[in-house]
């Protein structure tokens, strides 16, 4: 039974920084992987300035070789938008997998406005990675507060009782300052490095359409 991590985002680009988060949880939790979903749309960010689906993949490709990291396109596949019926699907369609839902303390700080975020909290355990300024506006939050009352310990996913939900695990290192907003500020046109390429997603293995917006 695989033990997986999930990491959610636009990933517009991938950079360095959801590298060296992923490979902090892989060690930490004990994980065999971490699957990179890369979001077709996330409905709580705007499209303009959203670069191709392939393209992002392709970046999250490219930062997560020769890692444990597993980007993938499959919320397309999947036909799911919001990370409530994402993260069922995925629990249907590898029912042998154990997950734990990763996300950093902002989106821990804006979770209430997610649909049906008590459902994803109640789905899988949730590890939440420290970020400079946010950790009190999270605590703060309502899904924060109600999560607060489910505090583990990373210690706790090396039982089988300790992957049942809810739970929060928060995980703290060293802040990353990386961020895709500023990596898109100094080379706004680092989509047109990957335009053309023939991709495979790395966990279905399925051919990738390049023209997919």
């Amino acid at each position: 039974m695989k033990r997986i991590g999930l990491l959610g985002g636009s990933f517009n680009p991938a950079h360095g920084g959801h590298r060296r988060i992923s490979l902090f949880a892989l060690k930490t939790l004990g994980l065999d992987e971490v699957w990179w979903l890369v979001s077709p749309g996330n409905p709580l960010k705007p499209a303009a300035g959203m670069a191709s689906l392939a393209a992002r993949l392709a970046s999250a490709m490219r930062q997560a070789k020769g890692t444990r990291i597993v980007p993938s396109q499959i919320e397309r596949e999947l036909g799911t938008r919001y990370t409530a019926d994402t993260l069922r699907a995925l629990q249907r369609r590898y029912p042998k997998h154990r997950f734990v839902w990763l996300m950093g303390s902002d989106n821990l700080a804006q979770l209430h406005r997610w649909r049906d975020w008590r459902r994803i909290a109640r789905t899988m355990p949730i590890a939440v990675i420290a970020r400079p300024g946010y950790d009190g506006p999270a605590r703060a939050s309502l899904a924060g507060a109600w999560l607060g009352r489910y505090r583990r310990s990373a210690a706790s996913l090396n039982n089988r009782a300790g992957w049942s939900a809810p739970a929060l695990i928060t995980l703290r290192f060293d802040p990353d300052p990386r961020s895709a907003t500023a990596i898109r500020r100094a080379d706004p046109d680092w989509a047109r490095r990957y335009a053309g390429h023939a991709l495979r997603d790395p966990l279905t293995h399925h051919p990738v359409d390049s023209d997919i917006a």
